[in-house]
């Protein structure tokens, strides 16, 4: 018998479904360059999404707003290229879809011919179920994300967590079973009380994926970015910080920059040579031309 362990499958939106129904976590993390996505292939991450969190975590920009397609695709073509396994979903920006169904559809699209995605993401509840409906109607397999929806930041008066309400939570089941039944394959559920993400869960058919949403949805999703230690700007109550990048970076630029002032770098062992014969030979060369 071999030893050697079997390839891993490609991760679907059905497998996604498999694991629900037999109470099996997903793993889904954010990435947005290759480097990233190779190392959560290996590992085994379930699902990449490449969301418009890059325009705070990567572009610098205060929110996600400012987030276009162009951003979205030309890191989703990285991230394709680097993961083999994950399920990749591409986040549709900031007025990538609200403008129009026929529109979104097209946007959506672009993320499965331009930069080989295997499904997308968009936020809202029953103001985009119309929306997700259409994309799904063209075989482009949707995620929803309720709850805390950064682009509406303006709208929600911040970054705060929702659905804390009786009225409030009413909603947000209504939404989610709303996008369930407009065909999305999974939602995420962001900054809401556990008790209530538990409960949607429980009630969904589909896989529930949580930020800040307790330990009774069906998968979890961090931002690479805050789960390193990378972003330090803001960090989030519901992020656990797994390492600490970014002071490990600050310490390594510190000692590099001391290191160039004070002629310790580069060393010997750190530069290419030339054969004495080949420099000898050239040294003759220049001394000859001078002292013609």
């Amino acid at each position: 018998m071999s030893s050697q362990t079997a390839p891993r499958k490609k991760v679907t939106t059905l497998t996604f479904r498999e694991r629900k129904e037999h109470g099996e976590p997903i793993a889904v993390l954010t990435a947005y360059d290759y480097a990233t996505a190779l190392a959560a292939d290996r590992v085994g991450i379930d699902c990449l999404l490449v969301g418009d969190s890059l325009g705070m975590v990567v572009l610098g920009y205060e929110n996600t707003l400012a987030v276009t397609m162009d951003d979205m695709l030309h890191h989703a073509k990285a991230v394709a290229r680097g993961a083999k396994t994950p399920l990749l979903i591409g986040d549709m920006p900031f007025m990538s879809y609200q403008v129009s169904a026929q529109e979104a559809v097209r946007n959506a699209g672009r993320f499965l011919s331009e930069a080989n995605m295997d499904a997308i993401k968009l936020e809202g509840g029953r103001a985009v179920a119309a929306t997700a409906e259409a994309i799904v109607g063209v075989g482009i397999p949707v995620m929803g994300h309720i709850g805390l929806t950064p682009q509406s930041v303006n709208q929600l008066g911040g970054y705060k967590a929702q659905g804390r309400t009786a009225t409030a939570a009413r909603r947000l089941i209504d939404d989610a079973l709303t996008l369930q039944d407009a065909g999305c394959f999974a939602i995420v559920l962001e900054a809401i009380p556990d008790r209530l993400a538990e409960l949607i869960s429980r009630r969904l058919l589909i896989p529930t994926i949580g930020i800040g949403a307790g330990a009774g949805c069906d998968g979890q999703v961090l931002v690479t970015h805050d789960l390193l230690g990378i972003f330090d700007r803001f960090t989030p109550k519901f992020v656990k910080k797994y390492a600490n990048i970014n002071g490990e970076m600050l310490r390594a630029f510190t000692e590099y920059k001391n290191e160039v002032l004070s002629h310790q770098f580069p060393t010997h062992e750190h530069t290419y040579s030339m054969p004495d014969e080949e420099w000898h030979e050239l040294v003759s060369e220049f001394e000859e031309k001078e002292l013609a």
